[in-house]
């Protein structure tokens, strides 16, 4: 047996191991550094060290750490494999996890894992890979218990016990009874079956009507759902009542995880899952696609102070509220995106009600405007003694922040209407108009009492 070098780090310490040739060693070695640790000592491995990993692990290990690293850098890792080796990996891994990850894998190399799949495994994959990931039918995992209406409790046991390596993976505290088309009939708590006589039919002991959710319901409605019921799963079904899958808790707190995750990313200007361990042009070329936009964004709101450059050269103190006024008016405005954006993920408002949301937000803006006009305002005139400087710096951060309150509270309405992200393009968007204005506000007010503002 090995003995870990201390002095090494993790990376290092899991790359003399792999040239050990030890697939035990290796094995034991990234199960003692948890999943966090070993996702991050793998991603510094060079490709072929990294493909070497994979390959040389058990295939059930190796799908216990794909399912550990993020997807892309799965996908990449996963797609460059041998066909024959990625199929092993992905038979041990969820359904809902193939499916997720089939999907990121270029279009080629997928199919090529697909045909080296057990046929009938492979359609499962295929049939979830064409739902949408953020519903039902894309979250849901198509491995559970199920038995018909007519077996008996005995019938049961037996098979749990003659499958019992094949279903160690399964959450078994419910089993699901269909009848002969595969529709849900009912649910049996597995621990009843201890206190029922053998002969039993499990029909007669079995909860009826269950709880079920469609398989076209979407990730917000699966969020309510559970926060509404506390179950572990759910099952889902199509129109008919066809038992389809499962739905359980944890992955639709993951999949939630991974949206505001993929949100947050977008709102910054980042397309698709970005690591620094993928490929420098990649990354470059991602990034670039929403700066260049900028660029040109930005261009048209310094078109505003260009045409009052004579004002601004004659009062040189608005130079310095110019960018106070615009950060201010832009965490206004981000504040009414990030709550737009959460209640259309929540479902509890639609992008036909850009009334209402507005003028919920100019209520919010007009109270906000005026404190934060009053508080700079305040702090102009005691820097300068111009009371008509604050004035202006005052009066133009009020009326901007209700501007921007207004973008910000329906922009996201009116792109998720015309079918574009929200969490994408209300950020440049927002940004743009709110400096405008902004710089237009204090320009024009500044231009028209240029008398009284002095030097």
């Amino acid at each position: 047996m090995l003995t870990p070098d201390p002095t090494l780090r993790p990376w290092d310490e899991l790359r003399r191991i792999l040239y050990t040739d030890d697939p035990r060693a290796l094995e034991d070695y990234l199960e003692g550094l948890g999943g966090g640790d070993a996702a991050r000592a793998l991603s510094r491995l060079s490709r072929q060290e990294q493909t070497r990993v994979l390959t040389t692990l058990d295939p059930e290990e190796a799908a216990y750490l794909i399912e550990e690293i993020p997807e892309a850098q799965a996908a990449d890792l996963v797609g460059a494999l041998p066909a024959g080796d990625a199929a092993a990996i992905f038979s041990e891994m969820d359904s809902d996890e193939q499916a997720d990850l089939i999907v990121a894998i270029e279009a080629g190399s997928a199919e090529a894992i697909l045909a080296r799949m057990d046929p009938g495994e492979a359609t499962g994959v295929r049939a979830l890979a064409s739902h949408d990931p953020e519903e039902a039918g894309g979250l849901m995992r198509t491995r559970f218990l199920s038995y018909p209406e007519r077996a008996t409790v005995q019938d049961v046991l037996e098979g749990l016990r003659a499958g019992a390596e094949h279903y160690r993976d399964f959450q078994v505290q419910y089993s699901y009874i269909v009848d002969a088309g595969g529709r849900l009939t009912g649910v049996l708590r597995l621990r009843d079956l201890f206190f029922t006589p053998p002969e039993t039919t499990i029909a007669s002991i079995m909860i009826r009507d269950p709880i079920t959710v469609r398989i076209e319901t979407p990730l917000e409605e699966l969020q309510y759902f559970f926060e509404r019921n506390e179950l572990l799963g759910v099952p889902v079904v199509d129109e008919a009542g066809t038992l389809m899958g499962i739905v359980h808790r944890h992955d639709i707190e993951e999949a939630a995880g991974e949206r505001a995750d993929s949100d947050f990313l977008k709102s910054q200007g980042i397309i698709g899952e970005e690591l620094r361990s993928m490929p420098l042009l990649r990354r470059s070329r991602r990034r670039l696609g929403w700066l260049s936009v900028n660029i040109l964004l930005n261009l048209l709101a310094a078109s505003v102070i260009a045409a009052y450059q004579e004002t601004l050269a004659a009062v040189i103190a608005l130079a310095v509220f110019l960018p106070i006024i615009s950060d201010m008016s832009g965490c206004s405005g981000n504040q009414a995106v990030a709550v737009s954006i959460r209640e259309l993920t929540l479902g509890v408002v639609r992008p036909f009600e850009v009334v209402r949301v507005w003028t919920k937000e100019v209520s919010v803006g007009v109270i906000n405007g005026v404190v934060l006009g009053l508080l700079i305002a305040v702090a102009a005139f005691v820097w300068k003694g111009n009371a008509y400087l604050g004035l202006v710096v005052g009066a133009a951060l009020a009326l901007n922040t209700v501007v921007a309150v207004s973008i910000g509270g329906t922009v996201p309405l009116i792109l998720k209407h015309f079918e574009v992200d929200p969490a994408l393009a209300s950020g440049p968007v927002l940004t743009t108009l709110t400096d405008m204005c902004g710089f237009f506000l204090v320009l024009s007010l500044a231009t028209a009492l240029l008398p009284l503002l002095g030097g």
